[in-house]
């Protein structure tokens, strides 16, 4: 069933599609960061589909969110900032629209009023449970297959990319640049 509506779906697509010049993927490094937005952006409108065909209405975006929960059991918003790479407003706009749907759970630290610890409630473990099953093995598959069996080193570039920039910053990599030409 999830299948067909995939399929449907698919076709739908692929007969609006048109072609236009591309100016964002010839213009190569220089618009990198806006081609890796627009991938992004792609891959989770995409991913949204397959989330709804499954009966998922969580926004796909929440779901490394969701992810971490699992994996740490109880944090707080700075150790979901850092587990995910997305900005604390962010992070903080995720919880509260997961905590009003019932998904997360959130409490004021004792330690700490400052601090909420959250985690994931009954329905939210539930929600994790049955994407692992249902739509995750599909999602991750799919993915793969439109990286055309060479997932693994874009991973590794991605990675790789990830942490130059970490160790060195682009300023600091345009200085260097700049001074090796004068």
């Amino acid at each position: 069933m999830i299948y067909n509506d995939i399929y449907i779906i698919a076709m739908a697509v692929e007969n609006t599609r048109t072609v236009t010049e591309d100016v964002v993927k010839e213009l190569g490094y220089l618009t990198l960061g806006t081609r890796l937005k627009r991938l992004g952006e792609r891959l989770q409108s995409q991913t949204q589909v397959l989330l709804q065909a499954a009966g998922t209405d969580i926004p796909a975006s929440h779901f490394p969110i969701l992810a971490a929960l699992d994996r740490l059991g109880v944090a707080n918003v700075g150790d979901l900032t850092e587990a995910v790479g997305v900005s604390q407003p962010g992070v903080t706009r995720m919880v509260d629209k997961l905590e009003a749907d019932g998904i997360v759970r959130s409490a004021q630290s004792a330690g700490d009023r400052r601090v909420r610890t959250i985690e994931l409630s009954k329905a939210g473990r539930q929600l994790i449970s049955r994407s692992k099953r249902v739509a995750w093995p599909v999602i991750e598959a799919a993915v793969a297959d439109a990286c055309a069996g060479g997932a693994r080193s874009l991973l590794a570039a991605l990675a790789a990319l990830e942490e130059a920039l970490a160790a060195a910053p682009l300023s600091a990599r345009a200085v260097r640049s700049v001074s090796s030409v004068e």
